[in-house]
């Protein structure tokens, strides 16, 4: 097991808005006009963060389910890597409120751009 396994994943601000494409995504942040396109695997590893999962290791299982071929050292890099870019861009935060007080972040998840 890794040290990181239990660790909390960040949780999509509500600025953040992703759309999912045929190969990938696109990933937006009203707040700070970040724009980008994500690949297949960028694409799950953001539906796959919470409330979809909640720990990292979790997230590194469920990635692996997908992605046999590739082992499971190498999806945790990838995802440190990913999350590291959207923590820098402001379109994930860690949800810093007190057990039993809500959440900080929006409850619905990440936001979405529907059939627009």
């Amino acid at each position: 097991m890794d040290p990181l396994d239990d660790n909390p994943l960040p949780c999509p601000t509500p600025s953040a808005v992703f759309r999912r494409l045929q190969e990938g995504g696109v990933l937006y942040s009203t707040e700070t006009e970040v724009y980008f396109g994500v690949g297949n695997v960028g694409a799950h590893i953001w539906e796959f963060l919470p409330p979809e999962t909640r720990s990292f290791g979790e997230l590194v299982a469920r990635l692996s389910t997908i992605y046999r071929d590739v082992t499971p050292t190498q999806i945790r890099a990838d995802v440190e890597r990913f999350i590291a870019e959207l923590l820098e861009n402001g379109l994930v935060a860690y949800d810093t409120t007190p057990p039993g007080e809500g959440r900080a972040l929006d409850p619905e998840g990440p936001g979405t751009l529907g059939a627009y």
